[in-house]
């Protein structure tokens, strides 16, 4: 067999295989392509017959005995129905495809397929609604391996930044920060190659106006004074980079948070004002607030968590990132009295400056000290503690006796190129197999 003909047949397995994709479950295309045969069907059965009532009445001319050949009357009528039936099938089955290649080929991204794109929205579309809260970069990485489960996610921000461009544009602009949030909707793109190069874009030194700034921050703040509020900002921003889901901020207030800090080898204590400060500073933080001390939660914050299947706490900075929205109150009794399965991810490795030296335990014990028990249905721990850590980063280990005071699920969630952060996808798949576990398993 020739080389031409192995490409050949490789081609016709290729589109075969396109085919039967088609149809399995799932893509709610079988239905309708039913009843584009029975439309069909109807219509071939219409011009049957009047094609035999010409064939039956007309006198005899010339063009009688071509209308004969072409039927295929000399063949015996099962075989002529397959024949004919089986050419039919053919072009529609081709048409429709081609058809719809053509139509889709603006919105599919290049080198995917229409089946694959299809059957990753349907799933997508029957997953859970998720919410996590959070921020920083433990929150993009459970975004970006949740986008691959549900269209339904909302993710929760900490608006207590206060370094960096969101600090300055705070100060300057007297705006909400938007770094946390710029990295959650870049984290739920349905692109994030471009799209989100674009967004995280940083200004590099020299320039007295946009030094260190991102191009994401100031495309909110721009976006901010077109809209008029920082929350159609947010939303307008999320439409223009197709995310999954959507990322609103746990308080419209303008917060800071402060934190009481023990110092070393003396009996002091030092009140740090600022989320960036916080870190920076020596010592053990003792407990954090935020002033003014009970926030008003963002509404559509508290309407995702009533109505979420599966609620996400972390992972991220414990201290800087996740407990500045668990001190808005109004959202903390909103997840209490949520019926959604509450998960706590622990941390991989400490922060220093924040978590040194601490535990899973001890992360849990300090979310109890600042927001009361039972808030969290399960503890995600790792238990893969291999890699090099950078300096003065050490593994968050899981106590002996943590078992005995919570409920906790062990499981290798690092990411072995970077192990002091989590595997997006190892985590999400954790997750999603504890809700599975007490949900029943989602149809795919």
């Amino acid at each position: 067999m020739s080389n031409r003909q192995n490409t050949w047949y490789q081609r016709l397995g290729e589109r075969l295989g396109e085919l039967t994709r088609w149809l399995k479950p799932g893509l709610g295309v079988k239905r309708w392509l039913l009843l584009v045969l029975l439309g069909i069907t109807l219509i071939a059965v219409g011009l049957g017959v009047m094609i035999l009532e010409v064939y039956r009445t007309a006198p005899q001319t010339w063009w009688l005995p071509l209308l004969s050949a072409a039927s295929l009357r000399f063949l015996a009528r099962p075989v002529r129905a397959l024949i004919f039936g089986g050419l039919g099938l053919a072009m529609i089955v081709i048409g429709i495809l081609e058809f719809n290649r053509s139509l889709m080929r603006p919105f599919v991204r290049p080198g995917k397929k229409v089946v694959d794109e299809l059957r990753a929205h349907r799933r997508r579309e029957r997953g859970p609604r998720i919410v996590a809260v959070g921020g920083g970069h433990g929150m993009s990485t459970v975004l970006r391996g949740f986008k691959r489960h549900s269209n339904k996610i909302t993710a929760i921000v900490s608006v207590a930044d206060d370094g960096g461009s969101s600090g300055r544009l705070r100060r300057e602009r007297g705006m909400l920060p938007p770094g946390d949030i710029r990295n959650c909707l870049v984290a739920l793109s349905d692109d994030e190659a471009l799209l989100g190069a674009l967004f995280q874009y940083r200004y590099p030194e020299g320039d007295t106006q946009l030094n260190g700034h991102s191009f994401g921050n100031l495309f909110i703040s721009a976006m901010a004074e077109i809209t008029g509020s920082f929350e159609e900002a947010v939303a307008e921003s999320g439409r223009v980079l197709a995310v999954h889901g959507q990322v609103v901020p746990s308080t419209l207030s303008d917060v800071v948070l402060l934190a009481d800090k023990e110092l070393p080898l003396v009996r002091t204590e030092l009140r740090v004002a600022g989320e960036s400060k916080i870190p920076q500073m020596a010592g053990r933080i003792r407990r954090v607030w935020l002033e003014p001390s009970s926030p008003p939660a963002y509404p559509r914050a508290i309407q995702a968590i009533l109505s979420a299947d599966l609620i996400v706490i972390g992972p991220g900075s414990l201290y800087t990132s996740i407990l500045p929205n668990l001190l808005v109150s109004d959202l903390v009794e909103a997840i209490r009295s949520s019926r959604a399965l509450k998960v706590y991810v622990c941390n991989v490795a400490t922060q220093k400056g924040e978590t040194d030296g601490l535990t899973c335990e001890d992360h849990l014990q300090i979310l109890e000290d600042h927001v009361g028990s039972d808030l969290i249905d399960v503890s995600v721990c790792n238990t893969a503690f291999i890699g090099e850590l950078p300096e003065d980063v050490n593994w968050v280990y899981p106590g002996d006796e943590l078992e005995d005071d919570y409920a906790i699920y062990k499981a290798d969630v690092i990411d072995e190129q970077r192990p002091y952060r989590h595997d997006s996808k190892k985590i999400t798949r954790v997750i999603m197999d504890l809700y599975q576990e007490r949900t029943g398993p989602l149809v795919e």
